[in-house]
């Protein structure tokens, strides 16, 4: 898949943890089953990606996943029930204790809090005769997607309903959410899939990205920016087949996601509130 590569703009902080799991002894943190432990919220982005990667690559018995409240009790948006895990693996450490951690159980310490690292260790070292969410060759493939939806869809979608922004910036931004979802409709034109003839991350990327658009982006867009962000059919068929899968639509907390955004948002809600894309509850088959 071919995109043009965006500037870099970042949407979060840098990660405090960024361990890698190894390959052997050597390597210290080596891949051990039930070593390590995940612990996350799927109403996050971050979360999501990681329990939908997790859940397509059967880790239930591999890799135990501890799961948080949707909405951080700390004032600092940590979460009290981290706060140990961060103290033995950093001598007073003051930063807020963050979601996602993969951990150390042999050590009671963390691994990384780097969800792209940690999706791309749990497929190369517990993925062995399970789905090749990386294929090999195809890591600029799917660095592109990772790209494209961190810049053209969700800060774009940012940028499109920031209230501090004038009207010039806004609609540079929805003209560039615009412009990657047009990209993505005419790539999946006769295509299951982004990259590859089966399930990749690429298709948990966007996934994910789409419903962040559509269950938090979208309530700070006005109506008839919303109703443009749906006219792209066969993208928003995609997601909605992606979440009849039992690992993505399982996953799909959509009162956690809406509790967070409510707690955590200070936009204005637009008129695109009321304008909602798809029912994703009525896809998983599970209530909203």
């Amino acid at each position: 898949m071919s995109v043009t590569p965006l500037a870099h703009v970042p949407t979060h902080p840098a990660p405090r943890f960024r361990g890698r799991i190894g390959r052997d002894a050597r390597s210290g943190h080596y891949a051990v089953p039930r070593r390590y432990r995940l612990h996350l919220t799927p109403a996050c982005a971050d979360g999501l990606r990681i329990a939908v990667v997790h859940g397509l690559l059967g880790l239930d018995d591999v890799c135990p996943v501890t799961c948080l409240d949707p909405v951080p009790d700390c004032p600092d948006g940590g979460h009290s029930a981290l706060r140990p895990l961060y103290e033995a693996s950093a001598h007073r450490y003051t930063g807020a204790a963050v979601a996602p951690v993969l951990s150390d159980d042999w050590s009671g310490r963390i691994v990384s809090t780097h969800a792209a690292d940690i999706t791309r260790d749990l497929a190369g070292h517990f993925g062995g005769g399970r789905p090749a969410l990386y294929p090999c060759g195809a890591e600029s493939e799917t660095e592109a997607v990772e790209r494209m939806c961190a810049q053209g869809i969700e800060r774009a979608a940012q940028r499109a309903g920031s209230a501090g922004a004038d009207e010039s910036e806004r609609a540079a931004g929805l003209e560039q959410l615009l412009d990657s979802l047009g990209s993505l409709e005419r790539w999946l034109d006769g295509r299951a899939y982004l990259i590859r003839d089966h399930l990749t991350a690429a298709d948990v990327e966007l996934w994910v990205a789409l419903v962040q658009l559509d269950t938090v982006h979208r309530h700070h867009l006005d109506a008839a920016a919303v109703q443009r962000v749906a006219g792209h059919p066969t993208l928003w068929a995609y997601a909605r087949r992606l979440t009849a899968h039992p690992a993505f639509g399982t996953h799909l907390d959509l009162d956690g996601i809406a509790r967070r955004h409510h707690a955590h948002c200070r936009g204005l809600e637009a008129a695109g509130a009321a304008v909602q894309i798809l029912d994703w509850a009525a896809h998983t088959g599970r209530p909203a």
